[in-house]
């Protein structure tokens, strides 16, 4: 098992996701500073950002158009936030 594979990914207001990983880890990911251009330019659409899905043979949160976001930076990201909130 990886840690950080993606299980669950859950879009919220403002192009953040509320995800679960594989070890159990879960917590929200703020991508608002994810420029909309490239790959990630339909996220311009909100409706296109809330398209998330998990691509269980990557592990990854993604999108139709085949963007994903790198799952161990989000790992860490959720692990930093509960860290800093204790």
């Amino acid at each position: 098992m990886i840690p950080w594979e993606v299980k669950t990914a859950k879009p919220l207001p403002g192009y953040r996701l509320e995800v679960t990983f594989a070890d159990g880890l879960r917590g929200v990911v703020d991508l608002s500073d994810v420029p909309h251009k490239g790959v990630f330019a339909p996220w311009s659409d909100p409706a296109y950002f809330a398209r998330v899905c998990v691509d269980a043979e990557t592990g990854t949160a993604c999108w139709p158009n085949g963007a994903d976001v790198a799952p161990d930076a989000m790992h860490e990201e959720v692990k930093q936030r509960q860290v800093s909130a204790v």
